[in-house]
């Protein structure tokens, strides 16, 4: 039997992809002092962003795959820093800048695939381009839409959560859904599917 080598560049992508898994076990903390006890996780919630990204993108005029694909890498540094809920950041220093954390997490990785990572999280990080603005608004309006979610499951402490959101969207179309959210009950996509 000879020694099979694997492909260093095979070999970089499998390792990313296993570091990448972290996020599905790693729940969005700022949830717990909501007292939310099995808050979702980082991949649930950028699955999420990303689909909104391209539904904002597409009403706002912009390239919804590429809105889409900036949402998905949105958060993927914290599988390096974890989720830090915003009451922490001030005690935990100077931060390191998700650019710095994502070129340290593709350095194993080919070069095409390095660099398709690497700019999608360099431009979603300078909101200069309309994709990326959609895909900062989904991660807003994501996390309305879960406040809400976790207010009709009982619990009662989310209303910062959905105050800041709110504010926080930039875009016609995620500001309007954010309205209609509000407005709505977060079961209504149920009732019409019976009827």
């Amino acid at each position: 039997m000879t020694d099979h080598v694997p492909d260093p560049h095979a070999a970089g992508v499998a390792n990313f992809a296993y570091e990448m898994g972290v996020l599905k076990r790693l729940r969005r903390a700022g949830w717990w002092q909501a007292g939310v006890r099995d808050p979702e996780s980082v991949a649930e919630h950028s699955l999420r962003v990303a689909q909104l990204a391209a539904l904002i993108a597409a009403e706002e005029g912009a390239d919804p795959a590429r809105a889409a694909y900036l949402g998905l890498w949105h958060d993927s540094q914290e599988t390096r820093i974890t989720d830090l809920p915003h009451s922490a950041r001030r005690y935990i220093g100077e931060k390191a800048d998700n650019e710095t954390i994502t070129r340290d997490q593709v350095v194993y990785l080919p070069d095409a695939a390095a660099k398709t990572v690497t700019e999608a999280v360099v431009e979603y990080e300078a909101r200069e381009t309309l994709e990326a603005r959609c895909a900062k608004d989904a991660d807003k309006l994501e996390c309305l839409l879960q406040a809400l979610e976790y207010r009709a499951a009982g619990y009662q402490h989310v209303q910062k959560w959905i105050d800041s959101s709110r504010v926080g969207l930039t875009t016609s179309f995620a500001s309007r859904v954010a309205d209609a959210a509000l407005a709505g009950s977060t079961m209504t996509w149920h009732d019409q599917a019976q009827s």
